[in-house]
Protein backbone atom coordinates (compact mmCIF):
# COMPACT_ATOMS: atom_id res chain seq x y z
CA UNK A 1 0.00 0.00 0.00
CA UNK A 2 1.37 3.33 -0.99
CA UNK A 3 1.83 6.17 1.45
CA UNK A 4 -0.94 8.20 -0.23
CA UNK A 5 -3.51 5.38 0.09
CA UNK A 6 -2.64 4.88 3.75
CA UNK A 7 -3.13 8.57 4.39
CA UNK A 8 -6.58 8.56 2.75
CA UNK A 9 -7.73 5.54 4.79
CA UNK A 10 -6.67 7.21 8.04
CA UNK A 11 -8.59 10.35 7.06
CA UNK A 12 -11.75 8.29 6.29
CA UNK A 13 -11.52 6.51 9.66
CA UNK A 14 -11.20 9.86 11.42
CA UNK A 15 -14.26 11.27 9.65
CA UNK A 16 -16.30 8.13 10.41
CA UNK A 17 -15.32 8.31 14.09
CA UNK A 18 -16.36 11.96 14.28
CA UNK A 19 -19.79 11.23 12.75
CA UNK A 20 -20.35 8.31 15.15
CA UNK A 21 -19.44 10.52 18.10
CA UNK A 22 -21.94 13.17 17.00
CA UNK A 23 -24.71 10.54 16.60
CA UNK A 24 -24.05 9.15 20.08
CA UNK A 25 -24.12 12.68 21.54
CA UNK A 26 -27.48 13.42 19.93
CA UNK A 27 -28.93 10.12 21.19
CA UNK A 28 -27.76 10.91 24.71
CA UNK A 29 -29.29 14.37 24.61
CA UNK A 30 -32.62 12.83 23.56
CA UNK A 31 -32.53 10.51 26.58
CA UNK A 32 -32.08 7.32 24.61
CA UNK A 33 -29.80 5.89 27.33
CA UNK A 34 -32.19 6.84 30.21
CA UNK A 35 -35.10 4.59 31.30
CA UNK A 36 -38.55 6.21 30.49
CA UNK A 37 -42.12 5.97 31.85
CA UNK A 38 -44.26 3.86 29.57
CA UNK A 39 -46.93 5.88 27.71
CA UNK A 40 -50.50 6.01 29.10
CA UNK A 41 -52.53 8.13 31.51
CA UNK A 42 -50.92 11.41 32.55
CA UNK A 43 -48.77 11.00 35.67
CA UNK A 44 -50.13 14.15 37.30
CA UNK A 45 -52.22 12.28 39.89
CA UNK A 46 -51.33 13.12 43.46
CA UNK A 47 -52.32 11.67 46.82
CA UNK A 48 -54.52 14.04 48.79
CA UNK A 49 -56.65 13.91 51.89
CA UNK A 50 -60.28 13.85 50.85
CA UNK A 51 -61.13 15.95 53.87
CA UNK A 52 -58.84 18.78 52.77
CA UNK A 53 -60.83 19.78 49.67
CA UNK A 54 -64.45 20.51 48.78
CA UNK A 55 -65.93 18.14 46.23
CA UNK A 56 -69.16 17.66 44.33
CA UNK A 57 -70.65 14.77 42.41
CA UNK A 58 -71.54 15.02 38.73
CA UNK A 59 -75.35 14.86 38.63
CA UNK A 60 -77.83 14.36 35.80
CA UNK A 61 -81.14 16.20 35.91
CA UNK A 62 -83.80 17.86 33.76
CA UNK A 63 -83.05 21.51 32.94
CA UNK A 64 -85.01 24.15 31.06
CA UNK A 65 -84.02 25.09 27.53
CA UNK A 66 -84.13 28.89 27.82
CA UNK A 67 -84.78 30.72 24.56
CA UNK A 68 -85.20 34.44 23.97
CA UNK A 69 -87.60 36.26 21.68
CA UNK A 70 -86.89 39.84 20.51
CA UNK A 71 -89.49 42.50 21.24
CA UNK A 72 -90.10 46.23 21.32
CA UNK A 73 -91.16 48.40 24.25
CA UNK A 74 -94.45 50.13 23.44
CA UNK A 75 -96.98 52.23 25.31
CA UNK A 76 -100.29 50.77 26.40
CA UNK A 77 -102.01 54.08 25.53
CA UNK A 78 -101.52 55.41 21.98
CA UNK A 79 -103.75 58.13 20.49
CA UNK A 80 -103.96 59.00 16.80
CA UNK A 81 -104.34 62.77 16.41
CA UNK A 82 -106.60 63.39 13.41
CA UNK A 83 -108.73 66.37 12.20
CA UNK A 84 -112.52 66.33 12.21
CA UNK A 85 -112.78 68.27 8.95
CA UNK A 86 -111.12 68.58 5.58
CA UNK A 87 -108.54 71.38 5.63
CA UNK A 88 -104.97 71.98 4.56
CA UNK A 89 -102.31 71.56 7.26
CA UNK A 90 -100.64 74.93 7.92
CA UNK A 91 -98.19 73.90 10.66
CA UNK A 92 -97.14 70.87 12.72
CA UNK A 93 -95.39 72.06 15.85
CA UNK A 94 -93.88 68.77 17.06
CA UNK A 95 -91.64 65.97 15.85
CA UNK A 96 -91.20 62.33 16.81
CA UNK A 97 -89.89 61.83 20.39
CA UNK A 98 -90.99 65.35 21.48
CA UNK A 99 -92.61 65.47 24.92
CA UNK A 100 -95.90 67.39 25.18
CA UNK A 101 -98.34 68.42 27.90
CA UNK A 102 -102.10 68.07 27.84
CA UNK A 103 -103.61 70.97 25.89
CA UNK A 104 -100.47 71.84 23.94
CA UNK A 105 -101.10 72.89 20.32
CA UNK A 106 -99.84 70.15 17.99
CA UNK A 107 -101.30 70.97 14.56
CA UNK A 108 -102.74 74.13 12.98
CA UNK A 109 -105.19 73.71 10.09
CA UNK A 110 -106.13 76.31 7.48
CA UNK A 111 -109.07 78.41 8.82
CA UNK A 112 -109.85 80.46 5.70
CA UNK A 113 -112.78 78.26 4.68
CA UNK A 114 -114.13 78.43 8.22
CA UNK A 115 -113.87 82.23 8.26
CA UNK A 116 -115.73 82.46 4.94
CA UNK A 117 -118.44 80.12 6.20
CA UNK A 118 -118.74 82.15 9.39
CA UNK A 119 -119.17 85.38 7.47
CA UNK A 120 -121.84 83.79 5.29
CA UNK A 121 -123.65 82.37 8.32
CA UNK A 122 -123.50 85.76 10.05
CA UNK A 123 -125.09 87.39 7.02
CA UNK A 124 -127.88 84.80 6.95
CA UNK A 125 -128.51 85.38 10.66
CA UNK A 126 -128.63 89.13 10.17
CA UNK A 127 -131.17 88.76 7.34
CA UNK A 128 -133.28 86.35 9.36
CA UNK A 129 -133.19 88.68 12.34
CA UNK A 130 -134.33 91.60 10.23
CA UNK A 131 -137.19 89.54 8.80
CA UNK A 132 -138.13 88.42 12.28
CA UNK A 133 -138.20 91.98 13.60
CA UNK A 134 -140.40 93.09 10.71
CA UNK A 135 -142.75 90.14 11.19
CA UNK A 136 -142.99 90.90 14.89
CA UNK A 137 -143.82 94.54 14.22
CA UNK A 138 -146.48 93.55 11.68
CA UNK A 139 -148.05 91.15 14.12
CA UNK A 140 -148.16 93.75 16.87
CA UNK A 141 -149.74 96.28 14.48
CA UNK A 142 -152.43 93.84 13.37
CA UNK A 143 -153.12 92.86 16.96
CA UNK A 144 -153.81 96.54 17.72
CA UNK A 145 -156.14 96.87 14.79
CA UNK A 146 -157.90 93.63 15.62
CA UNK A 147 -158.50 94.89 19.14
CA UNK A 148 -160.25 97.94 17.62
CA UNK A 149 -162.11 95.65 15.24
CA UNK A 150 -160.28 97.28 12.33
CA UNK A 151 -158.71 93.98 11.17
CA UNK A 152 -160.12 90.55 10.59
CA UNK A 153 -159.17 87.40 12.47
CA UNK A 154 -157.75 86.02 9.27
CA UNK A 155 -155.30 88.94 8.99
CA UNK A 156 -154.20 88.45 12.60
CA UNK A 157 -153.61 84.70 12.17
CA UNK A 158 -151.54 85.34 9.05
CA UNK A 159 -149.28 87.84 10.82
CA UNK A 160 -148.82 85.52 13.81
CA UNK A 161 -147.80 82.67 11.50
CA UNK A 162 -145.31 84.91 9.67
CA UNK A 163 -143.82 86.00 13.00
CA UNK A 164 -143.33 82.42 14.17
CA UNK A 165 -141.76 81.43 10.85
CA UNK A 166 -139.34 84.35 11.06
CA UNK A 167 -138.39 83.43 14.61
CA UNK A 168 -137.71 79.83 13.53
CA UNK A 169 -135.48 81.08 10.74
CA UNK A 170 -133.52 83.17 13.25
CA UNK A 171 -133.04 80.13 15.48
CA UNK A 172 -131.89 78.03 12.53
CA UNK A 173 -129.43 80.69 11.33
CA UNK A 174 -128.07 81.14 14.83
CA UNK A 175 -127.45 77.38 15.17
CA UNK A 176 -125.65 77.32 11.81
CA UNK A 177 -123.43 80.21 12.91
CA UNK A 178 -122.58 78.48 16.22
CA UNK A 179 -121.72 75.30 14.34
CA UNK A 180 -119.34 77.18 12.06
CA UNK A 181 -117.78 78.96 15.03
CA UNK A 182 -117.18 75.64 16.78
CA UNK A 183 -115.04 74.59 13.83
CA UNK A 184 -112.50 77.22 14.84
CA UNK A 185 -111.57 74.92 17.74
CA UNK A 186 -111.37 71.95 15.35
CA UNK A 187 -108.81 73.84 13.27
CA UNK A 188 -106.35 73.49 16.18
CA UNK A 189 -105.38 69.96 17.22
CA UNK A 190 -104.26 69.74 20.86
CA UNK A 191 -102.67 67.01 22.98
CA UNK A 192 -105.36 65.03 24.84
CA UNK A 193 -102.90 63.97 27.57
CA UNK A 194 -99.25 64.27 28.63
CA UNK A 195 -97.11 62.09 26.41
CA UNK A 196 -94.44 61.62 23.78
CA UNK A 197 -94.92 61.99 20.02
CA UNK A 198 -94.50 58.50 18.59
CA UNK A 199 -94.79 59.21 14.87
CA UNK A 200 -95.54 62.00 12.42
CA UNK A 201 -97.62 60.90 9.44
CA UNK A 202 -98.17 64.25 7.64
CA UNK A 203 -96.21 67.38 6.78
CA UNK A 204 -97.26 71.04 6.48
CA UNK A 205 -98.99 71.57 3.15
CA UNK A 206 -100.62 68.13 3.15
CA UNK A 207 -104.40 67.91 3.14
CA UNK A 208 -105.90 66.95 6.49
CA UNK A 209 -108.83 64.56 6.19
CA UNK A 210 -111.38 63.55 8.82
CA UNK A 211 -110.19 60.49 10.76
CA UNK A 212 -106.81 60.28 8.99
CA UNK A 213 -104.00 60.55 11.61
CA UNK A 214 -101.51 63.38 11.46
CA UNK A 215 -99.61 62.35 14.61
CA UNK A 216 -99.43 59.40 17.01
CA UNK A 217 -99.13 60.28 20.69
CA UNK A 218 -98.27 57.76 23.39
CA UNK A 219 -98.44 57.96 27.16
CA UNK A 220 -95.09 57.35 28.92
CA UNK A 221 -96.78 55.30 31.65
CA UNK A 222 -97.95 51.72 31.24
CA UNK A 223 -95.14 50.48 29.00
CA UNK A 224 -95.23 46.94 27.62
CA UNK A 225 -92.86 44.65 25.75
CA UNK A 226 -94.47 43.23 22.63
CA UNK A 227 -92.84 40.14 21.11
CA UNK A 228 -93.79 37.65 18.38
CA UNK A 229 -93.44 34.13 19.80
CA UNK A 230 -93.70 30.88 17.79
CA UNK A 231 -97.08 29.26 18.33
CA UNK A 232 -95.61 26.13 19.94
CA UNK A 233 -94.00 28.21 22.68
CA UNK A 234 -96.76 30.82 22.90
CA UNK A 235 -99.12 28.06 23.99
CA UNK A 236 -97.15 27.75 27.23
CA UNK A 237 -98.03 31.32 28.26
CA UNK A 238 -101.07 32.29 30.33
CA UNK A 239 -102.45 35.69 31.34
CA UNK A 240 -100.74 37.12 34.47
CA UNK A 241 -97.94 34.54 34.19
CA UNK A 242 -94.55 35.87 35.45
CA UNK A 243 -91.78 36.00 32.82
CA UNK A 244 -88.25 37.32 32.55
CA UNK A 245 -87.54 40.37 30.38
CA UNK A 246 -84.11 41.78 29.53
CA UNK A 247 -83.64 45.39 28.36
CA UNK A 248 -80.15 45.66 26.87
CA UNK A 249 -80.16 49.48 26.65
CA UNK A 250 -80.53 49.69 30.44
CA UNK A 251 -78.54 46.56 31.24
CA UNK A 252 -81.43 45.30 33.37
CA UNK A 253 -83.29 42.00 33.70
CA UNK A 254 -86.68 42.18 35.42
CA UNK A 255 -89.70 40.04 36.21
CA UNK A 256 -92.77 41.08 34.24
CA UNK A 257 -96.26 39.67 33.73
CA UNK A 258 -98.18 38.52 30.65
CA UNK A 259 -100.88 41.09 29.90
CA UNK A 260 -102.29 39.96 26.57
CA UNK A 261 -101.97 36.97 24.23
CA UNK A 262 -103.17 37.52 20.69
CA UNK A 263 -105.35 34.63 19.47
CA UNK A 264 -104.39 35.39 15.85
CA UNK A 265 -101.53 33.41 14.30
CA UNK A 266 -99.36 35.04 11.63
CA UNK A 267 -99.70 32.73 8.64
CA UNK A 268 -96.20 33.51 7.36
CA UNK A 269 -94.13 33.39 10.57
CA UNK A 270 -96.43 31.09 12.58
CA UNK A 271 -96.11 33.39 15.58
CA UNK A 272 -98.48 35.01 18.07
CA UNK A 273 -98.13 38.48 19.59
CA UNK A 274 -97.42 38.42 23.32
CA UNK A 275 -97.73 41.64 25.35
CA UNK A 276 -95.93 41.84 28.70
CA UNK A 277 -96.59 44.58 31.27
CA UNK A 278 -93.25 46.03 32.43
CA UNK A 279 -92.55 47.32 35.95
CA UNK A 280 -91.46 50.92 36.49
CA UNK A 281 -87.87 51.23 35.28
CA UNK A 282 -85.81 54.41 35.36
CA UNK A 283 -85.04 55.82 31.88
CA UNK A 284 -87.17 53.17 30.16
CA UNK A 285 -88.70 54.56 26.96
CA UNK A 286 -91.03 53.33 24.29
CA UNK A 287 -89.07 52.10 21.28
CA UNK A 288 -86.37 50.35 23.30
CA UNK A 289 -85.36 46.84 22.21
CA UNK A 290 -85.87 43.99 24.67
CA UNK A 291 -85.80 40.21 25.04
CA UNK A 292 -88.53 37.93 26.35
CA UNK A 293 -86.89 34.88 27.95
CA UNK A 294 -88.78 31.59 28.08
CA UNK A 295 -88.24 27.94 28.98
CA UNK A 296 -89.78 26.37 25.89
CA UNK A 297 -88.57 22.77 26.49
CA UNK A 298 -86.36 20.60 28.75
CA UNK A 299 -83.45 18.17 28.37
CA UNK A 300 -81.24 16.00 30.58
CA UNK A 301 -77.93 17.60 31.46
CA UNK A 302 -74.79 16.70 33.44
CA UNK A 303 -74.21 19.45 35.99
CA UNK A 304 -71.28 20.47 38.15
CA UNK A 305 -70.61 23.63 40.18
CA UNK A 306 -69.21 26.50 38.14
CA UNK A 307 -66.42 26.84 40.73
CA UNK A 308 -65.05 23.43 39.70
CA UNK A 309 -64.09 24.61 36.22
CA UNK A 310 -60.56 25.86 35.55
CA UNK A 311 -59.74 27.88 32.46
CA UNK A 312 -56.35 27.10 30.94
CA UNK A 313 -56.04 29.42 27.98
CA UNK A 314 -58.91 28.48 25.69
CA UNK A 315 -59.36 25.10 27.41
CA UNK A 316 -61.61 24.07 30.28
CA UNK A 317 -60.60 21.46 32.85
CA UNK A 318 -61.62 19.99 36.19
CA UNK A 319 -59.83 17.98 38.84
CA UNK A 320 -61.46 14.57 39.18
CA UNK A 321 -61.14 12.74 42.50
CA UNK A 322 -60.98 8.93 42.49
CA UNK A 323 -59.59 6.48 45.11
CA UNK A 324 -57.79 9.21 47.02
CA UNK A 325 -56.14 10.61 43.90
CA UNK A 326 -57.08 13.47 41.64
CA UNK A 327 -56.17 14.10 38.04
CA UNK A 328 -56.69 16.97 35.66
CA UNK A 329 -59.24 16.30 32.92
CA UNK A 330 -60.25 18.46 29.98
CA UNK A 331 -64.00 19.05 29.53
CA UNK A 332 -66.43 21.06 27.43
CA UNK A 333 -69.23 23.06 28.98
CA UNK A 334 -72.43 24.69 27.73
CA UNK A 335 -75.05 26.84 29.47
CA UNK A 336 -75.06 27.85 33.10
CA UNK A 337 -78.01 27.30 35.44
CA UNK A 338 -77.55 29.48 38.49
CA UNK A 339 -74.39 28.27 40.24
CA UNK A 340 -74.17 25.14 38.11
CA UNK A 341 -72.89 24.60 34.60
CA UNK A 342 -73.72 21.93 32.03
CA UNK A 343 -70.93 19.57 30.93
CA UNK A 344 -71.30 18.18 27.41
CA UNK A 345 -68.12 16.06 27.29
CA UNK A 346 -65.31 14.81 29.54
CA UNK A 347 -67.31 13.61 32.57
CA UNK A 348 -69.88 10.96 33.42
CA UNK A 349 -72.65 10.84 35.97
CA UNK A 350 -71.46 10.01 39.51
CA UNK A 351 -67.85 11.13 39.14
CA UNK A 352 -66.50 13.46 41.82
CA UNK A 353 -64.86 16.78 41.01
CA UNK A 354 -63.01 19.26 43.21
CA UNK A 355 -65.16 22.38 43.49
CA UNK A 356 -62.28 24.67 44.51
CA UNK A 357 -59.29 23.31 42.58
CA UNK A 358 -56.83 25.70 44.23
CA UNK A 359 -57.30 23.79 47.51
CA UNK A 360 -55.93 20.67 45.88
CA UNK A 361 -52.69 22.23 44.68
Amino acid sequence: MSHTESKNINKLIAITGTVLALILLLLYMQGSFVSKVSPGVSATAQDISTTSVLTSQVVKQQVDDIVTWPGTVKSRTVANIAPKMTARIIDIKVHASDKVKQGDVLVQLDERDIVAKEQAASAVLAGATAQSNRAKADRERIEGLYAKEAATRENLDGRVAQDKTAQAQVTQANSALNEVRSQHADAVLRAPFDGVILKRFKEPGDMGLPGVPVLALQAPQGLRLEADVPTGCAGRYTIAMPVTVRIDALGQTVTAYIDEISPDVDTQTRTQLIKVTLPAMKNLQAGYFGWLEQACAQHEALLIPKSAVQHIGQLEAVKVLAEGHFSLRHIRTAKTFGEQIEVISGLTQGEVVVTHPQQAQ
